[in-house]
């Protein structure tokens, strides 16, 4: 067995925790420019200052919903939480323009899968934020939900889940 099977056997075997969706750094969610995200509205959850261009998926789990601008997707997780992964501060409004989806309604993904790839620099040129948001949407299926904030790999844990 390889380091690399070493690494993702190790992180498979944490079905609490959920990974970073993208390389960035990962900031608290009231310091997100939306309120409907900042404020608490929508789940708890982090914000990613994205610096990598590759969403990948944060644990198991299986694909609810691509929204049709694909600047969003919808996860239920293995560990039963319930994730929405927001690309982008108002990103709906470039109708796909900058997203490449790698995934559809129903499928099943592994801790890692590519979800979709980015271009930042059309979110950029285009005026809107970069910033991706990954929430849980059902916080009162769980205890606590603890946040990790910083610089981040998509292998690195940004949500670990205690279930209720």
């Amino acid at each position: 067995m390889g380091l690399f099977d070493k690494l993702k056997k190790n992180t498979d075997t944490k079905p609490n925790e959920l990974t970073s969706v993208i390389d960035g750094i990962v900031v608290e969610l009231s310091t997100v420019n939306d309120e409907v995200f900042s404020s608490g509205m929508m789940g708890v959850g982090v914000g990613i200052i994205p610096s990598g261009d590759k969403v990948v998926a944060p644990g198991p789990g299986t694909i609810n919903f691509v929204f049709p601008a694909k600047h969003a997707i919808g996860l239920t997780m293995d560990n039963g939480a319930e994730v929405i992964i927001h690309v982008g501060i108002d990103t709906v409004n470039l109708d796909g323009k900058g997203f490449e989806s790698f995934v559809t309604d129903g499928k099943k993904v592994k801790r890692g899968d590519l979800l979709l790839k980015v271009d930042l620099d059309l979110i950029k040129q285009a005026g809107y934020e970069s910033t991706t948001m990954v929430i849980i949407t059902n916080k009162d299926s769980f205890s606590d939900i603890k946040l990790e904030h910083g610089p981040k790999t998509i292998s690195d844990m940004i949500i670990s889940l205690i279930k209720s």
